[in-house]
């Protein structure tokens, strides 16, 4: 049984612990909340490699009390020698490898610019501090986690094919061990270069000339002019009003409008039992009725070609509110997006919160390991299609659509929540799910986040786009589900990791924070 973590002076929640300890000791420290994500995103990067890199992209929300929200996009866009020309002779744009290797890893520009927005809270606390134990971890080595261990077992023939993937993440050739020490002295030293030079070495200093290089030298299309010419951005976030709360997201090129629609939806539907048919088959139908439109419209923000947030003015929700049949379901050809991701909170003594997601897409990303930093670099960029007229088409300086998605909320209560998870189509399904069992159905947050989830789409390898239930689901409710219409699959984990790795933070008026993370992960709720 997990329990919620309560404090009134600080709290971080991750999906490894190490990572929620890291960011805890910052706010121990003195730190704030950005400053506790940096390190936790920086050991996270250490710890939980499979899901997550220096090479990846992230995505923030920044909440200070009485102030609008700062959304952050760390998204790399495709490099400049990224054009179906250069994939000639492919159908589409390899998964794994050098040829996969192909947008800027925007993360570590987003710890930057995340920093930059906190200078203003006070004396800021020294860079080697913050990431002072991911340094440790891969100096020393951390135990491999189940969830690593599972799925370096499953794609471990593919990946072996990425150059300076056995070095980096096998022992002696094989692979390691649950419980097993892996070791990364190469990112440790990139992490404590970065502690030295700053963050800004990453893109425009000795670092990323030796990154450069390397992606060259490897088949990569990514030069050092992407490298120098690359910053994250301050973006407006989208947000829609609910009867309780305003709910915040990321805008394009993630999916954070469906994450809202979704919710938005719902309510509108006026139902009353949680855990109820009514309540699943709403979010589901909510659902798809989010992704049709997130599938016609979300792609680079500079190829919109509509207004996201006019998607979630109440024309629009009414609408789509009205297709919702509450006896029968949509059939449901949808194609899947995959993704492989992590999500974190943190929460300061000031009150100021941090939703933050940090992502390489698939499995260990391209499995692409580069020689002189130990950096691993994602594969984000094979969501873009060879055809440059499609929505999602392939071109220098483009932004890949993202499965990503950070999530607040700002209750007319005055309590605030932080919260998302990974897993790719899953993500925007998950928040839903936690958010309406705590929000609308009064489920406190850790039961929200334990309770039996479902899937509309693919589980990790496969594409299939029924609706996947944990085994945990009441047999009568599964079959009132098939009545309606649904393509029910049962999976046999009663915690399945297909369901994602969830978290979150609510800070009440009275100051009390309440943490909870996911039992189906390798995570903890870190208070001070």
């Amino acid at each position: 049984m997990i329990h919620t973590r309560r404090s009134y002076a600080g709290m971080c929640v991750a999906p490894h612990h190490l990572a929620a300890e890291a960011g805890r000791d910052v706010l121990k420290a003195g730190g704030n909340a950005v400053e506790a994500m940096v390190a936790a995103a920086a050991a996270i990067a250490v710890v939980y490699p499979h899901m997550n890199a220096l090479g990846g992209d992230g995505f923030w929300l920044i909440h200070e009390p009485g102030k609008v929200p700062v959304a952050i996009d760390a998204c790399g866009p495709a490099a400049g020698l990224a054009t179906p020309a250069f994939y000639e002779g492919y159908t589409s744009i390899p998964e794994r490898g050098p040829l996969a290797a192909l947008t800027m890893g925007g993360t570590v520009g987003g710890w930057q610019e995340a920093l930059e927005v906190a200078r203003c809270w006070g004396s800021p606390m020294p860079l080697p501090d913050l990431l002072a134990e991911a340094i440790r971890h891969g100096r020393d080595g951390v135990a491999v986690s189940r969830s690593q261990h599972q799925l370096t077992a499953k794609h471990q023939a593919a990946l072996c094919q990425s150059p300076g993937f056995a070095e980096a993440f096998l022992i002696d050739g094989r692979l390691p061990e649950i419980g097993e020490r892996l070791r990364q002295p190469r990112l440790a030293e990139t992490l404590a270069l970065l502690g030295h030079t700053g963050l800004e070495d990453f893109y425009r200093g000795e670092l990323a000339a030796g990154m450069a290089r390397d992606l060259e030298a490897l088949g990569s299309p990514l030069r050092l002019a992407d490298f120098k010419t690359y910053h994250a951005q301050r973006v407006t976030p989208l947000e829609v009003e609910l009867d309780q709360a305003t709910l915040y997201n990321l805008p394009a090129p993630t999916q954070g409008v469906a994450a809202l629609m979704i919710l938005a939806l719902y309510e509108r539907l006026k139902v009353t039992e949680g855990e109820s048919v009514a309540h699943l088959h709403g979010l589901i139908e909510a659902t798809k009725r989010a992704f049709l439109l997130r599938d016609r419209h979300v792609t680079d923000p500079g190829r919109l070609g509509v207004s996201l947030q006019d998607l979630l003015d109440e024309e629009t929700l009414a609408r789509e509110a009205s297709k919702i049949d509450p006896h029968k379901a949509l059939p449901w050809p949808h194609e899947p997006e995959p993704g492989d991701t992590i999500w974190m909170g943190t929460l300061d003594s000031e009150g100021r919160a941090v939703s933050f997601i940090q992502s390489i897409y698939w499995e260990f990303g391209s499995g692409v390991v580069l020689p002189e930093s130990g950096v691993l670099w994602q594969n984000r960029g094979i969501s873009f299609s060879l055809d440059p007229d499609a929505l999602r088409g392939l071109g220098p300086g483009r932004k890949p659509f993202h499965t990503l998605n950070p999530a607040l909320a700002r209750f007319q209560d005055g309590r605030t929540l932080v919260y998302g998870t990974m897993g790719g189509e899953g993500q925007p399904q998950t928040q839903a799910a936690v958010f309406s069992r705590y929000a609308f159905h009064g489920m406190p947050l850790q039961e929200a986040i334990s309770a039996p989830r479902w899937l509309l789409g693919r589980t990790w390898g496969e594409n299939s786009t029924n609706l996947k239930l944990e085994s945990r689901i009441p047999a009568q409710r599964i079959e009132a589900l098939q009545a309606l219409g649904h393509d029910v699959e049962v999976l046999p984990e009663a915690f399945s990791d297909t369901m994602g790795h969830a978290g979150g933070i609510v800070h009440h008026p009275d100051g009390l924070m309440e943490g909870a993370h996911d039992p189906r992960s390798d995570g903890g709720a870190a208070a001070v």
